[in-house]
């Protein structure tokens, strides 16, 4: 679900921005998009409710993360009895004009999978940033 419809309370709303700066920190040209899927029928029902999306475009392509944009889907579980939502894992995809190119899930087994892979340096930084974000849920629920 887009980060912007998520972000109720302000200790969500934190979160998100502290996601934005860490992604921002580690690749500065990337401009973040807190509403990356379209409000219309087709798309809503793609969307998963148990997630904040965040999406980031690049000035061009980068050929070092090897797409223009990245999608970052936090996947969340609700817990039964106390109601708090935990971080279970991202879901990072990177996209070119071309579609996707590469998909990096921290569920599975934090490889990249596609067409395409960005330089190893980049893919340790962009591993680096996830980890951080999940730290950063992990530390406590919401």
């Amino acid at each position: 679900m887009n980060a912007a419809e998520q972000a109720m309370g302000l200790e969500f709303a934190s979160k998100i921005a502290t996601v934005v700066n860490l992604f921002k920190t580690g690749f500065p040209d990337a401009k973040s998009d807190l509403k990356p899927w379209a409000n219309d029928p087709d798309t809503r029902e793609l969307v998963d409710p148990d997630s904040i999306d965040i999406g980031f475009h690049f000035p061009g392509f980068s050929r070092s993360l090897q797409s223009r944009s990245i999608l970052l889907q936090i996947r969340f579980h609700q817990d039964p009895v106390t109601g708090d939502r935990h971080a279970v894992g991202i879901e990072a995809v990177g996209f070119s004009h071309r579609g996707k190119q590469w998909r990096l899930s921290t569920v599975e087994n934090w490889t990249f999978e596609g067409e395409s892979s960005p330089t190893p340096e980049m893919a340790d930084k962009l591993k680096a940033v996830l980890q951080q974000v999940l730290e950063l849920f992990r530390s406590s629920p919401i």
